[in-house]
């Protein structure tokens, strides 16, 4: 029998005193977190993010765990000063590890050792800490916030405001939520944000929730502008019509300055309480993931009759391309009533005419280019490899957009009905870059995400730049993506991996960005009677 997930926890980690590995500038440090398969072997699950010149980060982005009381589950925690913008984390400094089991931190509530190195031998400097917290509520807080004339801390420009919302714990103040930076600004609107009513105050409306705005500074020196406590029972008040303001109040200041009156005015426009569904609400409620496999066919994968191809099937009968797809298929099957999958080539020069098509079906037949089950995937796959010739160039925006046609079909629906998940498997550099850009902005908009599994041993920065983890990814015009839909995978990290630790990976942002969408479209679940996701509830 399967496990029973007992409930969802939430992870909180901070760290002191970290090793400085920079020079001139302090460590930027990222926590990364791996968690033990069925193998034994760690598989990474999520990563922090990035703090800039920081040797006592508290990190803003939370870890969201299931916990199963009957299973031994070991984690693995990395802290790593990140120099560049690659993926990898083997470029980067190792500034320690902690290994635990979820089970000694759920016990603990608050665990703090300190960092180890590879050897289990002390990392010479810094400790970790992790804060556990179960997750019973599922109401989230809708944030619309702005600030006018707050002091400025910068001799050259304006201020760079933050804010940072705490929790109350008793242990002390918590950080819950991070907005971004606002630039050179002393009357800053910040993007619309969410932070979990757990989170913020673990549900009760009036437990006191603490407001801290900083001046942002590239050496890590944030200088405080000022801050102000208030509870959401105050916060819920605000609309636009008659937003909530706050004083701004820094201390010292006041103590200096006879006539202080504030450091400025954070105005909060909107706060809203609303119940968020969770993935498994839409997908029990009816609504379907339609899954469309893509496979690059250009003559960089080299000669399928090659022991050396990428597209070359070994006598075992496989390949990275067939790894990829049996992988990633054999999950999100699952999802699909009828299994039945449009699955795409591009890059090929395809009978009779020879022409160089960018998405043309597996199967040879544009009317139906649908396989039954992942089987017929790779079936139409075997059967389309000796009819065609591999050329190029690797353009991704043709078959982006036919697949976001679709979704665009579904929009049209009043519930949250259908999901579109593309799965693009490559070997890597795109030629139509800027087309891509475009597509993918436009898809962002639609009930769609991409996953891009890079094969062979290619330089892949240009997937690693679609994958919207450093920030939003803009179109050529300039427009930002509404979210993030793009994960990337470079498939050499799981050659000797259980299929399912490379399943676990590339899907792992899948239901965070379905729920987000309908979320944000105020989409309900098909068959839910539930209020929609922007209904505000009263606790």
């Amino acid at each position: 029998m399967a496990a029973q997930c007992v409930t969802k926890v939430e992870l909180t980690v901070s760290c002191d005193n970290l090793m400085d590995k920079d020079i001139g500038s302090k460590s930027d440090p990222l926590c990364v977190l791996l968690m033990s398969s069925s193998d034994s072997k760690f598989y990474e699950i999520g990563r922090t993010e990035k703090i800039q010149n920081c040797l006592n980060p508290k990190f803003a982005k939370k870890f969201l765990i299931d916990y199963y009381f009957e299973m031994v589950q070991k984690l693995k925690f990395g802290i790593y000063d990140i120099d560049n913008k690659t993926i990898d984390l083997s470029d980067d400094d190792f500034l320690g590890e902690l290994e635990c089991t979820l089970g000694q931190i759920v016990s603990s509530k608050k665990l703090t050792r300190p960092l180890l190195r590879k050897n289990k031998s002390p990392a010479g400097k810094g400790s970790i800490t992790i804060c556990a917290e179960e997750i019973k509520d599922n109401r989230v807080v809708n944030f619309e916030v702005e600030a006018r004339k707050l002091d400025n801390k910068d001799f050259f420009g304006k201020s760079d405001p933050y804010l940072e919302f705490f929790k109350q714990t008793p242990t002390g103040w918590q950080l819950a939520h991070r907005t971004e930076v606002v630039k050179n600004n002393l009357n800053p609107t910040w993007r619309p944000f969410r932070i979990p009513l757990q989170s913020l105050c673990g549900g009760d409306m009036d437990k006191p929730v603490k407001v801290e705005c900083y001046d942002y500074d590239n050496d890590g020196s944030h200088d405080l502008i000022g801050l102000f406590e208030t509870t959401m029972t105050r916060l819920k008040e605000a609309s636009r019509s008659s937003p909530a303001e706050f004083e701004c109040i820094n201390s010292k200041k006041k103590q200096k300055k006879k006539g202080y009156k504030n450091s400025g005015v954070v105005s909060v426009k909107s706060c809203q309480v609303v119940k968020e569904y969770t993935f498994l609400d839409y997908i029990m409620g009816g609504c379907q993931i339609n899954f469309t496999v893509a496979v690059d066919f250009t003559g960089s994968n080299g000669d399928p009759r090659s022991p050396q191809s990428l597209h070359y099937i070994s006598p075992q009968g496989v390949n990275e391309y067939l790894s990829a797809i049996w992988s990633v298929g054999n999950v999100i099957q699952d999802y699909d009533s009828d299994k039945m999958f449009p699955a795409f080539g591009f890059g090929a020069q395809i009978p009779p005419s020879w022409q160089v098509s960018h998405e043309f079906p597996l199967n040879f037949n544009p009317s139906n280019p649908f396989c039954a089950g992942i089987e017929g995937v790779v079936e139409a796959y075997r059967v389309c490899l000796p009819q065609i010739k591999l050329y190029g160039p690797t353009n991704f925006s043709p078959i982006i957009n036919h697949v976001a046609c679709f979704a665009k079909q579904a929009l049209q629906q009043t519930t949250a009905s259908q999901y579109f998940v593309l799965l693009i498997i490559t070997d890597g550099v795109i030629t139509d870059m800027d087309e891509t850009r475009n597509a993918i902005v436009n898809a962002s908009r639609l009930p769609m995400s991409i996953i891009i599994v890079g094969v062979g041993g290619a330089n892949f920065t240009a997937m690693e730049f679609l994958d919207g983890d450093d920030g939003r990814l803009r179109s050529m015009a300039g427009e930002a993506a509404m979210r993030d839909i793009v994960q990337f995978v470079p498939f050499r990290q799981f050659k000797n991996a259980p299929p399912e630790a490379l399943a676990k990976s590339v899907l792992a942002e899948v239901p965070t960005q379905l729920v987000e969408f309908f979320t944000t479209m105020k989409l309900i679940p098909p068959n839910s009677t539930g209020p929609a996701p922007n209904t505000s509830e009263t606790p």
